[in-house]
C-alpha cells in the first residue's frame, strides 16, 4: 500500500476505511454536560481571620483552617473565606461537605514543607495505584458538594523541598507496584513516615459534586488536580504554573461527569492526563467517562498537552476535547498505554484544537515508555480527530503505535493540516483508519 508521505519505524500494518457514516458523536455532547452541574452552597461566611488566622506569613494557620471548615461544615455549608494576604499552613486542608474554601483576591496560602505534618496516612491513589500515604495538600474524602474557589494563589513549595524526593522514591514505587501485581490488601500498603511517596496537591477521594474555580495553583509537589473516583466534577477558568516534575495539571482518574473547560496550564509534567489506575487497581475499578476538555489553553509542558493515559488500565471513554490550544509540547493530543497497563480507550472524539511548537499533533501510543511484549497489550479503538492543525511538529505530524495483538482501529482523520513536519505519518499496526482533507507540508495526504 502507498502511502503519501509515510514513514514508519517498522514495517507499517495498516489498512484503510472510508469516513464514519453513522450518527455524529457530538450529538451526545449535551446529554453529558446536562449532567456535569457544580454544586450552590448557602449564603454564609466562615472567615478564618475569626479562627485564628494571620494574614502575616508568618503564623501557622492549619488549626485556623480546620476549625473554620468543621464550623462550616456543622453550621450545613456556606463559605470558608480566606481574605487578602499571606497565609502559612503547615498542614493538609481536609475539605468536608458543603463547604466552599473561598480565596479572595491577593490571597495566598502556601503549605509547609513538614512531612510529619502531613499525618495521620490517608488513602490515595498513588501513580496508579491505590495505598495509604501521607495527605495531599487538600484531601477530601467520601464528601459531596465541596470546592476551592476565588481568585488566591495555592502554593505547593516543590521546588522548597519535595522535589528532592524524585530520586528516592524509586524503591517505594517498585514496592508499591510489586503490592499491586501481588494482590497485597490495601491495608498493608502503608507508605508515610520513613518513606518518599511526594503527596499530590489536592485529591478529593470518591467524593461526588466539585468545582475547581477561579484559584491558581503552583509548584505543586505531585500532580497538581488529582479527583478519583469521583462524579461531576467542574474545573473552570484555573491557572496552574509549575512545579519540578510530575506536576499533571489535571488528572481525572476513574471519574465519571467531569468538565474542565477555560483553564490555563503550564507545568512541567502533562498539562491534562485522563487517567483510570494501573495494573490490578486500575482492572478492578471503573474506567473514566464522560469527561469534556474544552477551551483550554496548554502554554507550556516539558511532557505533553492534553493526553489520556498513561496509567489508564481501568479504560476511558466518551471523552470530548474540543476549542484547546497545546504549545511548546512534546505531544499535542496524546492517547498512551502499553503491554503492562492494558486498557479499553474508546469513543474519543477531539475537534478544533490547534498545537504550536510541538513535536507531534496527534500520537496514538500503545508502547509508551518503549514497553512491548507484556500480555496485557491496550486495546484504542474508535477515535475521530477533526478540523486540528499545527505549524509545526518537529519529529511527526501523525504517530499511530498500535500492537499487533490488538491493532488500533476504527480511526477518523478529517480536515488536519499540519504545516511543517520532517516525518508526516508514521503509523503501525492500524487498521480501519479514514482520512479526508488531510494537508502534511502543503500536500495532501491519500492513504
Amino acid at each position: 500500500m502507498a502511502v503519501a508521505g509515510c514513514s514508519s519505524k517498522s514495517s507499517p500494518s495498516f489498512t484503510t476505511a472510508s469516513p464514519p457514516s453513522g450518527p455524529d458523536p457530538w450529538l451526545t455532547l449535551p446529554s453529558i454536560l446536562d449532567k456535569i452541574v457544580p454544586p450552590t452552597f448557602p449564603g454564609i461566611d466562615f472567615e478564618v481571620t475569626h479562627y485564628g488566622a494571620k494574614s502575616d506569613g508568618k503564623t501557622d494557620c492549619f488549626p485556623a483552617f480546620r476549625n473554620a471548615i468543621q464550623a462550616c461544615n456543622k453550621a450545613g455549608g456556606g463559605r470558608v473565606v480566606v481574605p487578602a494576604g499571606n497565609y502559612i499552613c503547615n498542614g493538609p486542608i481536609h475539605l468536608l461537605s458543603h463547604v466552599n474554601l473561598s480565596l479572595a483576591d491577593n490571597s495566598k496560602i502556601v503549605f509547609g514543607v513538614n512531612p510529619l505534618n502531613y499525618l495521620p496516612l490517608v488513602k490515595v491513589r498513588w501513580q496508579g495505584v491505590q495505598c495509604y500515604n501521607y495527605s495531599p495538600l487538600i484531601y477530601a474524602y467520601q464528601q459531596k458538594d465541596i470546592a476551592i474557589t476565588g481568585g488566591g494563589v495555592l502554593e505547593g513549595q516543590a521546588k522548597a523541598f519535595w522535589w528532592t524526593w524524585l530520586d528516592l522514591q524509586t524503591n517505594d514505587f517498585n514496592n508499591l507496584q510489586t503490592m499491586d501485581q501481588n494482590k497485597t490488601p490495601l491495608n498493608q500498603r502503608v507508605f508515610g513516615d520513613g518513606h518518599y511517596l511526594r503527596p499530590t496537591f489536592f485529591e478529593p477521594f470518591d467524593c461526588a459534586n466539585i468545582l475547581i474555580e477561579g484559584v491558581t495553583f503552583q509548584d505543586s509537589p505531585f500532580w497538581t488536580m488529582h479527583p478519583v473516583f469521583c462524579s461531576n466534577v467542574t474545573v473552570r477558568e484555573v491557572t496552574v504554573l509549575p512545579g519540578t516534575t510530575n506536576d499533571d495539571g489535571c488528572d481525572p482518574d476513574s471519574c465519571n461527569g467531569v468538565l474542565i473547560d477555560s483553564c490555563t496550564f503550564t507545568t512541567s509534567d502533562d498539562n491534562i492526563a485522563i487517567k483510570s489506575g494501573r495494573g490490578q487497581d486500575g482492572w478492578s475499578g471503573p474506567p473514566s467517562e464522560n469527561i469534556v476538555v474544552r477551551n483550554c489553553t496548554g502554554l507550556k509542558s516539558n511532557s505533553n498537552g492534553f493526553c489520556i493515559g498513561s496509567e489508564v488500565s481501568g479504560g476511558a471513554k466518551n471523552v470530548y476535547v474540543e476549542n484547546c490550544t497545546a504549545q511548546n509540547c512534546e505531544s499535542a493530543y496524546y492517547i498512551k498505554s502499553n503491554s503492562d497497563r492494558g486498557g479499553v480507550i474508546q469513543d474519543i472524539y477531539m475537534r478544533s484544537n490547534q498545537a504550536s511548537n510541538c513535536h507531534r499533533l496527534i500520537a496514538l501510543d500503545t508502547e509508551y515508555a518503549e514497553i512491548t511484549g507484556h500480555p496485557y497489550p491496550p486495546l484504542f479503538k474508535d477515535f475521530e480527530f477533526e478540523n486540528m492543525k499545527t505549524d509545526e511538529a518537529t519529529v511527526t505530524g501523525i504517530y499511530f503505535a498500535g500492537d499487533a495483538r490488538k491493532p488500533i482501529s476504527d480511526v477518523a482523520l478529517k480536515n488536519i493540516t499540519v504545516e511543517s513536519t520532517p516525518v508526516p505519518l508514521q503509523i503501525s499496526n492500524a487498521t480501519n483508519i479514514s482520512v479526508q482533507d488531510v494537508d502534511i507540508n502543503g500536500q495532501p495526504v491519500t492513504l
